[in-house]
């Protein structure tokens, strides 16, 4: 299953839930294989004072997972395809070392998440307190001249759990968390 999250690329296409229960629906219809269900992710997101990293377009976190014990070291950007991540074993001493570098804790936040894979492609469900439900349909590689097609082939298969472009969300949600704290 790690397979799933092998890779320097990721396509993912992030989409608001009218209904999650639907989605499950549709779901169980289908073949497919659990990874975690109903985790716990608590995400540190990782800046200078100056925001150097967000100005950039980049993105690092540190990420713990409970009740699975996954621990994660997550950098994306500057590009929207590019994302590494690396298991790691003790986050607090990952995250002192992000501090002796001069880094500080911009964010933290938590979400309810489920992985599911269907074929090749991995399936995040989540659950955000105040922001609502998502799901994220994804594939990682490291071959760069895939992502157009892989781009196509999880707007089909988002299209069977009947949703569509105006379903999109195009904002991180280290952003729209952002946003919710400034309203």
């Amino acid at each position: 299953m790690s397979e799933h999250f092998e890779g320097k690329f990721e396509v993912e296409l992030k989409y608001r839930l009218k209904s999650k229960s639907q989605f499950l629906t549709i779901l169980n219809s289908m073949t497919y294989e659990v990874m975690l269900e109903d985790n716990l992710e608590s995400d540190c997101y990782f800046d200078t004072p100056e925001q150097v990293l967000l100005a950039e377009n980049k993105s690092l976190c540190i990420r713990e997972m409970e009740p699975s014990g996954i621990k994660l070291w997550i950098v994306k950007g500057p590009e929207a395809d590019r994302c590494e991540a690396t298991n790691i074993t003790d986050a607090n001493k990952a995250k002192s070392m992000l501090n002796t570098m001069g880094y500080d804790v911009v964010l933290a936040m938590k979400k309810t998440r489920s992985i599911y894979f269907v074929g090749e492609f991995h399936i995040t469900v989540d659950t955000l307190s105040g922001l609502g439900d998502f799901a994220e349909f994804a594939i990682m590689t490291d071959d760069e001249s895939l992502l157009e097609s892989y781009r196509s082939e999880l707007i089909i298969l988002a299209s069977k759990f009947g949703l569509s472009s105006t379903d999109l969300e195009h904002r991180s949600y280290r952003k729209m968390y952002s946003e919710s704290l400034t309203v």
